[in-house]
């Protein structure tokens, strides 16, 4: 069976050959990912934790067996195995969620990379100088300027909002399984339910808990089985695909595996383990 590796966070770097590759920061380390032909490879830069960022895998197996979303569950399961690097900064994962609001996954691709690669911490990489997301701290001493430089204006208060709760109830927060995290976020200030869940699944990996009407949902399922009925409301849209999956396993492999269809690197048949170098 072939893996394939989900690319939607806006940190990958996809190249036309097939090839991916991302910067994380892991228990005080910065780390690279490189997708290619032989799969997932993870190498710490530098010094310090070489316990390597977890990666998570979701079987086809697992997708739904209501016989309506066939047509779907069909295309999906040619995807093979879906790894995911699962965020290991709950801060990023925040951060990037308020960078989506709002706006077309190319545009929050776009202020995601100028933001961290001018004020993140760059690692050099296959790709070049990659850059992870600024600590809250950083985030905390820019002025409005340097928030407009990089278009990231618009965001600006979210981010101050956020950032001071981090530095609050990081630490509680870290320990917290995906329905209770996004039960958390959600009182932040400027944080609604949407980027709320939204960064309760990048960060736990729980897509059951991801935003199941939110625009890419709906556009991947469209395309992946064009002849499929979709509701065009969003709240009938998520009654429906509740409906078709109604257990927490077969929601989060339906809402992974679409996602994955719609933005992944080339799938390759050496997938297994991630390897450490």
């Amino acid at each position: 069976m072939s893996t394939t590796i989900i690319t939607e966070h806006p940190s990958w770097h996809v190249s036309d050959d097939g090839t991916a590759v991302r910067v994380v920061e892991y228990a005080g380390t910065i780390w690279s990912a490189h997708w290619n032909a032989t799969g997932l490879t993870l190498c710490p830069t530098g010094t310090g934790s070489t316990e390597a960022p977890p990666v998570a895998r979701t079987s086809p197996d697992t997708l739904p067996s209501h016989r309506d979303v066939q047509a779907l569950v069909t295309k999906l399961a040619c995807l093979g195995t879906v790894q995911r690097l699962t965020n290991p900064s709950l801060w990023d994962a925040i951060a990037t969620a308020l960078l989506r609001q709002v706006v077309r996954a190319g545009q929050a691709r776009k202020v995601y990379r100028a933001f961290c690669a001018a004020y993140g911490r760059a690692v050099d990489t296959v790709v070049g100088p990659l850059a992870v997301m600024p600590s809250p701290e950083a985030v905390l001493t820019l002025s409005d300027t340097q928030f407009a430089a990089v278009g990231a204006a618009f965001n600006r208060d979210a981010l101050r909002h956020a950032a001071r709760a981090y530095l609050e109830r990081g630490r509680y927060w870290r320990t917290l399984d995906a329905d209770s995290l996004v039960k958390e976020l959600v009182s932040v200030r400027r944080v609604g339910p949407w980027t709320a869940a939204a960064a309760a699944a990048d960060h736990t990996g729980d897509h059951a808990v991801y935003p199941h009407s939110d625009l890419a949902v709906r556009t991947w399922a469209r395309k992946a089985a064009p002849d499929l009925e979709l509701p065009v409301s969003e709240a009938e849209f998520a009654a429906l695909w509740r409906r078709w999956a109604p257990d927490r396993t077969t929601l989060h492999t339906l809402t992974l595996l679409t996602l994955t269809w719609g933005t992944h690197a080339r799938p390759t048949e050496h997938g297994g383990n991630p390897r450490h170098a």
